[in-house]
């Protein structure tokens, strides 16, 4: 069902860019109702956001709303920072992703290698790190290989996360990517026979991020710097890479000014410029694929656009439009109960955040645990991103119910 009706919301596209000149290093810009959208309805996510922060739910946000490659709302809420001290938020600032990196950096950095054969889906993880553990049925003993795909689609049943954290960065140090994989490889759980459940790992996408490293012989923050931030214009996204390994983004010095904080430690180190996650930010020095990538609301209001114009924006294109509708395709030939499509959410596995409207067979999109989240609606050309850092500046906010709230009122705002 995904993508049939991509046709004509191309051809709109078409159209309403032909009456609208191109915006160079950005998004276009446009009103709501000159994309088929009242105004007086979309307005409502003013008093919505308000209210959240005002029950303490969150200290500020930037909310964006794109329709047929345009924005068509953009505005920032509450406060940027609360510690050490206030500050107002803008639309300029940037956010932790957090696990909305899975599909921004690395899903499509990785699908790049797909497309151009460097990495098949249904390629086996030990055909690149051949200690990669297979899963072992307990009762025949039958050794079944994990592959890509497998990954991509949290069907692996490798383990969640880390189960100790503290204990693994003192048995191994910080900044040990090398001994992550390796325990990734052999010592982490395999729960289930592969492609027959789901499991959301962060594990998963730590290892795609070590196949592609393999596979290119670079950084992962900087293969996607180059090869998909750039490529898009992309002025305000990077990853910040610690503990003095060079810079991935050359203007990263300013870009850590405009992040909005994360979490107040217990130490009293608020987070800013440094990923929340704590396998990211200790075990993998900020470059990591569960979670390192920074962004604001213009730059992903492009990195929508050009997925729903099957991979390209404004005459910039990072993947081809065969490649973009294989990855948001579910796999077939896994278990019905799997239900992801490579590298991001349906509405089937996602925490409810396409609200009651949409077309919930079609949506695709992603949360991070900070707050953030991206939802990609083809049928309308439309997409939603919220930005807020539920974190600050205690670990205590809560966005469930904001974002899936949003996504309605965009969607009961469509007229045309």
């Amino acid at each position: 069902m995904f993508f049939k009706k991509l046709s004509s919301a191309f051809a709109l596209a078409i159209l309403l860019a032909a009456c609208c000149p191109k915006q160079e290093g950005g998004i276009r810009r446009a009103s709501p109702f000159s994309q088929g959208m009242d105004p007086v309805r979309l307005a409502l996510i003013d008093s919505t956001v308000r209210a959240s922060i005002d029950a303490g739910e969150i200290p500020g946000a930037v909310i964006g709303v794109v329709r047929n490659g345009a924005l068509v709302y953009e505005k920032a809420f509450g406060y940027k920072a609360l510690v050490p001290e206030k500050d107002t938020m803008t639309v300029e600032t940037l956010f932790d992703l957090a696990s909305v990196s899975k599909c921004v950096g690395t899903t499509l950095s990785f699908m790049q290698l797909v497309e151009q054969g460097k990495v098949r889906l249904v390629d086996p993880v030990k055909y690149y790190f051949p200690d990669f553990a297979p899963w072992e049925d307990p009762e025949t003993h039958e050794k079944v290989d994990i592959t890509v795909q497998d990954l991509l689609t949290h069907s692996s049943g490798i383990a969640a996360y880390l189960p100790n954290v503290p204990a693994y960065i003192e048995k191994y140090g910080v900044n040990s990517p090398d001994s992550l994989i390796m325990w990734i490889s052999t010592q982490a759980k395999r729960y289930f026979r592969p492609g027959t459940q789901q499991l959301y790992s962060c594990l998963n996408f730590i290892t795609l991020q070590n196949i592609l490293q393999k596979v290119t012989g670079e950084r992962l923050c900087d293969y996607a710097q180059k090869n998909v931030f750039d490529v898009l214009g992309l002025k305000h996204t990077t990853y910040f890479p610690l503990y003095g390994e060079p810079q991935s983004n050359p203007d990263a010095a300013a870009l850590r000014e405009l992040c909005a904080p994360t979490e107040e430690l217990e130490d009293g180190h608020v987070l800013k410029a440094e990923v929340h996650d704590p396998t990211a930010r200790l075990a993998n020095a900020g470059n990591s694929g569960n979670a390192g990538v920074f962004s604001n609301v213009e730059d992903l209001a492009v990195v929508a656009a050009a997925l729903l114009d099957g991979g390209q924006y404004n005459g910039r294109r990072i993947l081809g439009p065969l490649t973009v509708k294989k990855m948001f395709t579910v796999p077939e030939t896994n278990a019905y109960e799997v239900a992801r499509a490579l590298g991001w959410d349906t509405y089937y596995t996602g925490p409810y955040t396409s609200g009651d409207i949409f077309c919930l067979d079609d949506i695709r999109g992603h949360t991070g645990y900070t707050g953030t989240s991206m939802i990609l609606d083809p049928e309308t050309n439309t997409a939603v991103i919220v930005l807020a850092h539920r974190v600050h500046p205690k670990d205590e906010g809560s966005t469930s119910r904001l974002r899936s709230t949003i996504a309605s009122i965009v969607a009961g705002s469509i007229l045309q």
